[in-house]
């Protein structure tokens, strides 16, 4: 085998890898629909936590921002997928803003304009260093950052499950989408020879196999429930 052949098929399963990790997160972006749906039909946001989506806007926006020519090369997958992401996180928080009671309202209000904020910083800041290494390092540390902050934002809905002994509040396809999308993301950031790829999401491909595993085993738990009997017999 060839050096350029060798080559060739290097950069055709890296590019598989990213191909395949932006169809996983557009399903993890459209994943929460059938959970707004139901927001809007109860006209409340229930027991349900805006934090997840928060911490993924954050994340997207600042991994976008690596993902581009300004900060990192050859890295255009994650910023597309990165760009897609945060139209959607933006529109799922502006939806929970609406219905959420005033307590949470205003909470959340302050959590959009803050992580506004913060990527303002980011992008101000890291445009004054000159030296593009440093700038692509400095960008890469708080992206891995926001990125583990996104995958651990559900420990909160494991806690409630295990508590709860349910999964009503844990969307299946969620947990799956995670899982895959950071598996895929995990193994192009592998591939791409790209530490702040490949590092956060493989603690993610981790806390989505969790989140499997607890899904799987309260659901079945739950289907056994049902089956016992109601009324226990008498000799």
């Amino acid at each position: 085998m060839t050096l350029s052949s060798a080559h060739s098929i290097y950069t055709i399963c890296r590019d598989a890898a990213g191909i395949a990790g932006n169809i996983f997160a557009l399903g993890l972006f459209v994943s929460p629909v059938s959970t707004f749906k139901r927001i809007n039909r109860n006209g409340s946001t229930e027991m349900f936590s805006g934090l997840p989506y928060i911490y993924a806007l954050l994340n997207c926006l600042i991994s976008m921002w690596y993902g581009s020519p300004l900060v990192s090369p050859d890295n255009m997958m994650v910023m597309s997928v990165n760009s897609i992401g945060a139209v959607f996180q933006l529109v799922y928080i502006i939806i929970f803003i609406v219905y959420a009671e005033e307590a949470k309202k205003v909470r959340m209000i302050g959590l959009l304009l803050a992580v506004l904020g913060i990527f303002a910083i980011v992008v101000t800041v890291s445009l004054q260093i000159i030296n593009h290494s440093t700038r692509q390092m400095f960008v890469g540390f708080l992206s891995s950052a926001a990125l583990i902050s996104m995958f651990a934002s559900p420990l909160f809905i494991i806690k409630l499950v295990i508590q709860t002994r349910s999964v009503e509040y844990m969307p299946f396809y969620l947990s799956l989408s995670t899982f895959l999308m950071s598996t895929s993301f995990s193994l192009y950031g592998l591939l791409n020879q790209d530490a702040f790829v490949y590092a956060p999401n493989g603690v993610g491909t981790i806390l989505g196999l969790i989140q499997l595993v607890l899904y799987f085993y309260y659901k079945r738990a739950s289907v056994e429930e049902c089956r016992e009997p109601l009324i226990e017999p008498y000799a």
